[in-house]
């Protein structure tokens, strides 16, 4: 097995690439990591520096490899380490660079260790592991971090320690339709749902949902702009280019689905989602006008009648947001993994990670008490 590291995935046939996770998990899909690269997404201006790590066989062809970022700052990750940078700090270490598996701006759970089918061994697993942590040393970096990971070997090696996060997931439970999924809601949350679906049609907003592929193609500068609007509300930089939209849409088509939201000809709003096997992942959302009950239209019902309709077994509507709940979607953890170089930052950290684990189990469970649901 040869290893090596490329810096522009460009670089990597598509193909092959897309074979390690059967291209159903969108977000580390060949087209849409090479567009941010491509589409002047990343790069030392943001801090995300491509340096994906390839296994190829003895023929070269690809077996597995790692989306891996060489990162000057924590910027686009949601596995916040900002404490962890500053106690370097005070100790006169530098933190960054590190080194970051992951989806860039992507807080949605998947797979990290991109192994092709007949390969995948535990034994594969563990090499892969081992040749990241070399080239973290190689490398020269603080760590090495792996975020929103889903891969039993990776949570379950002892040359990572995990950390415990939280996302709030809908569960298809078989629904029929979305009076379905209501019914199962206690009549005080069934009819807080129902009047803000009301409120929308009520102002005369009508909300389509349309494939990316059947997006009209000067749809997507109003789409970036209601994208920039919405970062530059909450004082954020909207990494993301116009182009980026268009070439993810052209590329990926039905696994883009953007719902729109119009009053007479006039665009109020939009929200921007990507389409897995079984899951639906929620990312971008703007509006012109804050139309009452709009947001959770556009952002969370149109999208658990997409999965009810399509059959999908779960819907991410991204990270955070505690009003969530009320709506369907349950507190569910999430995992990361991380290595530590210094030696003398290992036993802190791994101390920080059991108090916060602790601390997010009770989270969690609290927020439990507070589903809509029945029983």
């Amino acid at each position: 097995m040869k290893t090596r590291v490329v810096r522009r995935l460009a670089e990597v046939d598509a193909a092959a690439w897309n074979a390690l996770t059967g291209g159903t998990y969108p977000f580390l899909r060949h087209e849409f990591l090479s567009a941010l690269e491509e589409c002047g997404c990343l790069g030392q201006r943001v801090g995300w520096m491509p340096r994906h790590l390839l296994f190829e066989d003895g023929a070269g062809r690809l077996v597995a490899a790692c989306p891996m970022y060489l990162k000057s700052n924590s910027f686009g990750e949601f596995v916040f380490d900002w404490a962890w940078a500053n106690a370097y700090e005070r100790s006169g270490l530098d933190y960054y660079p590190k080194l970051v598996v992951a989806a860039p701006f992507t807080p949605a759970t998947g797979p990290r260790l991109l192994i092709a089918p007949e390969y995948r061994s535990e034994a594969l697993a563990a090499a892969i592991m081992e040749a990241a942590i070399a080239e973290a040393g190689r490398a020269g970096v603080s760590s090495l971090h792996w975020l929103f990971a889903t891969d039993a070997p990776l949570l379950e090696s002892p040359s990572f320690m995990r950390r415990l996060g939280c996302q709030f997931h809908w569960e298809n439970r078989d629904y029929r339709d979305f009076g379905d999924f209501l019914a199962g809601f206690t009549a005080k949350r069934r009819k807080e749902v129902q009047r803000e679906r009301r409120l929308v049609r009520e102002a005369g907003v009508a909300v389509e949902r349309i494939a990316g592929d059947a997006v009209e193609p000067g749809l997507w500068r109003s789409v970036h702009e209601l994208y920039c609007a919405t970062f530059a509300k909450h004082g954020n930089y909207p990494a993301l280019t116009e182009a980026f939209f268009r070439e993810v849409a052209a590329t990926l088509g039905g696994q883009v689905m953007l719902v729109l939201a119009r009053r007479g000809g006039d665009i109020v709003g939009a929200a921007y989602f990507l389409v897995g096997a079984e899951c639906l992942y929620g990312r971008y959302w703007g509006c012109w006008e804050e139309v009452p009950g709009l947001h959770f239209e556009a952002c969370y019902y149109q999208g658990i009648e997409y999965c009810i309709e399509n059959r999908l077994k779960r819907f991410e509507p991204g990270a955070q947001g505690e009003h969530k709940i009320s709506r369907g979607f349950l507190p569910t953890p999430t995992w990361s993994a991380h290595w530590i170089a210094h030696p003398g930052f290992k036993e802190p950290i791994a101390r920080f990670l059991e108090r916060e684990e602790q601390g997010m189990r009770e989270y969690m469970a609290e927020l439990g008490e507070r589903s809509p649901f029945k029983g």
